[in-house]
């Protein structure tokens, strides 16, 4: 994306970049994250069985790919931060939405919430590869995106205990309003983060459904040899994330016999252990500079943890916790890491649009298999067979990617 006469990203300061990355990251997170925290509450409003949560979390994702497909010329047009901006605003609308009830109010509104979310990937590579120190990519990418379990994080202990004293739709309002003050707040950085933009480029449906918008982000992964296996590899990794995360409160409460708050107290255990070491395990990649090999390293660690814990019976609210917290924190830790291995291999005027293709194969991680994991629940009448084998594909991607990425492409 050519700048324009204004100025340029590449001054900008990287830690103003870092906090409007982390804190729209953590919201667009909470948002996003309120839908499974809270489904237990909203499919059973709507009249829904609650492995309806996976075909909400389905729909969220379909949202994001929707944006990661076609919304090249609008942050194109706009800008990071004010496409940011107009993301949160979205995914409150979505919120609003879901505060009707209704089977059609929550597909809606998760398509919406997922909408909103889809800007954080593109804008936030976009920001930090011109303005994080090279010597610390992949730890700087690894604390912005550490915002994506820390707001699921906060959606646990908030929105769980606040729809249980004042009910849902008390929590969907309350992340209504944390989407619009963000959404403010980050207003004064638009004079040094979008100085980069395109004030001309065209935003009508013949340019968002033109050939070559759908088709570039896609080509871009031909640009280098890695960029195809370590997205293979990411898919993998977000199909055993997005199952995970999408039924954790609702298995937990059905076939653990928790509470709500007690499941939402797990839930935001697995996303605590994810802050972390997303933070950890960038500083990590940063060290042994193979970030590459990190990333394998966590899909089998991964892989085995989530297996053990469902595997195992009820142990009781304290030991569910800690594995939790343990699985969360190698499940949920990858993105950052594999972000900025995009952003290292993509020439620099083509960032933005390879992170999108390469986002938008990894969501699909996130789309597809939560519809099959909640198909495979009812047709079985098990949680553990769906769960075991997202586990086991993630198994087999890590040791198929492993001899390419060893060999460096």
């Amino acid at each position: 994306m050519p700048p324009d006469k204004s100025g340029s990203l590449a001054g900008a300061s990287w830690k103003v970049a870092l906090s409007v990355t982390l804190l729209m990251q953590t919201v667009a997170a909470f948002l996003n994250q309120g839908v499974p925290v809270l489904a237990p509450l909203l499919t059973g409003s709507a009249g829904l069985p609650p492995e309806a949560a996976g075909h909400l979390s389905a729909l969220g994702t379909l949202g994001v790919l929707v944006f990661l497909i076609l919304g090249g010329p609008i942050l194109a047009r706009l800008g990071p931060v004010r496409t940011l901006q107009a993301g949160a605003l979205i995914g409150a609308a979505g919120m609003a939405l879901a505060s009707l009830g209704g089977t059609l109010a929550l597909a809606a509104a998760s398509v919406m919430i997922g909408l909103g979310y889809g800007p954080t990937p593109p804008a936030g590579s976009r920001i930090l590869a011109a303005t994080a120190p090279p010597r610390h990519r992949s730890l700087i990418f690894s604390v912005k995106q550490a915002g994506a379990p820390l707001g699921g994080m906060v959606a646990g202990l908030v929105l769980a205990p606040v729809a249980v004293a004042w009910g849902w739709p008390g929590a969907l309002a309350l992340a209504v309003g944390v989407a619009v003050v963000s959404a403010l707040v980050i207003q004064p950085s638009r004079a040094s983060l979008d100085v980069e933009r395109e004030p001309d480029r065209p935003v009508g449906m013949r340019a968002l459904f033109s050939r070559r918008n759908i088709v570039g982000p896609f080509a871009a992964l031909r640009l280098h040899p890695l960029l195809t296996p370590l997205t293979a590899l990411a898919c993998s990794l977000a199909t055993v994330q997005g199952c995970f995360f999408a039924f954790a409160v609702t298995w937990l409460t059905e076939t653990h016999g928790m509470t709500l708050v007690e499941a939402g107290m797990v839930f935001a255990a697995m996303q605590a252990g994810g802050v972390l070491a997303r933070v950890v395990l960038g500083w990590a990649a940063d060290r042994t500079g193979n970030a590459a090999m990190n990333l394998i390293g966590q899909g089998l660690g991964g892989a085995a943890v989530v297996a053990v814990f469902v595997l195992l019976p009820p142990l009781g609210f304290l030991p569910t916790l800690a594995i939790g917290g343990l699985a969360g924190s190698l499940v949920a830790s990858w993105n950052g890491i594999y972000q900025a291995e995009v952003a290292r291999l993509s020439p620099p005027g083509r960032i933005a649009e390879a992170t999108a293709g390469s986002s938008t194969l990894c969501f699909l991680g996130y789309l597809i298999p939560p519809a099959i994991f909640a198909a495979l629940v009812t047709l079985t009448g098990s949680w553990l067979l769906p769960q075991l084998l997202a586990a086991g594909q993630l198994l087999v991607v890590a040791l198929l990617v492993l001899p390419r990425l060893r060999r460096g492409g």
